[in-house]
């Protein structure tokens, strides 16, 4: 465990550290050609060194609620756990098995090192596939992404639904997408609404009809955006999250409020209007891109229905969770834009300006 930075500076400390990577990266994707040795002798070691850190330093946190949320509470389960308790839970089955078998063998803080390895480690491997030596650049965007480390710290189970729900995506053999993802929604059931988009997108691939859907969700939440919360609300999903539509706030989480969140919208549509450029505009074409898009634009139309609800932000990370994924995958598949190289290092510090700024505000 890392005693040596206080709690009340260590998220802090997170995102200074990675603003530095983050800057480190952008000088050198303005100074040498993506393709030369310099850079990928670069890419590939600090990609390592910054995988390692993340996992330790995200894994060796200490356990705190006040500042890492929900930790202290899959801390109580495991001690639960650990004094031989029977399984408490056939929701998110997974979970409860994988924290029960590693309160027999391992220390809470040992299991909360895990936990961190089965969140960041797939997206390493997702990267790896799709990009190859350039996995680094994919990796990073995904953990510079707004939403990364709050469900690395304190929606666990959620984190690691998501990254199983990437690496399923990523395999090329349907046996193991389909293992991988029902492994995944047997850690946290609400992985059932990207499976649902995966499963139509693989039988209607059609990028530019799924933009005007989800461009039509937008009147029909701001007209309509009750019943479609009702309506979800009743369907008798077993997941705590769908109770999110239909109660109130009543653990007055402050990003949490209700309303029609324009700033989500906004934050979304940067995705969505990426697929656009890279589909429509520029022409690109890549099936397992489709798929991603796709996906990705499913999942968020299903939040913007939902938009008002409690805990907004955590029916968007169903969908947050692939966002950086969608923007930077033709970039690195394909040339698309002059000065590539230099125009991925602008996309990256611009994201991750926002993470910083929007996360750091959260903290004062």
């Amino acid at each position: 465990m890392i005693e040596l930075i206080p709690l009340e500076i260590y998220i802090h400390t997170y995102y200074l550290l990675m603003l530095f990577v983050v800057v480190l990266t952008f000088v050198n994707t303005q100074s040498l050609p993506m393709h030369s040795k310099s850079n990928l002798s670069f890419i590939n070691n600090i990609g390592w060194i910054y995988f390692v850190f993340l996992w330790l330093y995200m894994g060796l946190r200490p356990i705190s609620g006040a500042y890492f949320g929900d930790m202290k509470t899959y801390s109580k389960i495991f001690y639960k756990y650990a004094l031989g308790a029977p399984i408490m839970s056939s929701k998110d089955i997974a979970f409860h098995v994988f924290t029960k078998l590693s309160s027999q063998i391992m220390s809470v803080h040992t299991y909360f090192l895990v936990c961190a390895g089965l969140y960041i480690f797939p997206l390493v491997v997702v990267c790896r596939k799709w990009f190859g030596n350039y996995w680094y650049y994919g990796f990073l965007f995904l953990v510079t992404a707004f939403s990364f480390w709050a469900y690395g710290t304190n929606g666990i189970r959620n984190g690691i639904a998501g990254s199983l729900f990437l690496l399923a995506i990523s395999r090329e053999k349907r046996i193991s997408q389909i293992l991988l993802i029902l492994l995944a929604i047997s850690f946290h059931k609400s992985i059932i609404i990207p499976t649902a988009a995966f499963v139509l997108a693989n039988f209607y691939n059609n990028p530019k009809k799924m933009i005007y859907l989800w461009l039509l969700c937008i009147p029909l939440s701001l007209v309509g955006g009750g019943f479609f919360e009702s309506f979800f609300g009743n369907l008798g999903f077993d997941d705590e999250r769908m109770s999110y539509l239909t109660e109130e706030n009543k653990h007055g989480d402050n990003f949490s409020s209700t309303g029609f969140r324009w700033d989500f919208l906004l934050y979304s549509f940067t995705a969505v209007f990426a697929g656009w450029y890279y589909i429509v505009k520029r022409k690109f074409k890549d099936k397992i891109y489709f798929w991603l898009f796709n996906t990705y634009v499913l999942t968020n139309a299903f939040w913007v229905l939902v938009i008002r609800a409690n805990f907004s932000n955590r029916f968007a990370y169903l969908s947050w969770f692939m966002m950086s994924l969608v923007i930077i995958y033709p970039l690195l598949k394909q040339y698309i834009i002059a000065k590539q190289h230099k125009k991925l290092g602008l996309i990256l510090l611009a994201y991750f300006s926002f993470t910083l700024f929007m996360n750091l505000l959260l903290l004062l």
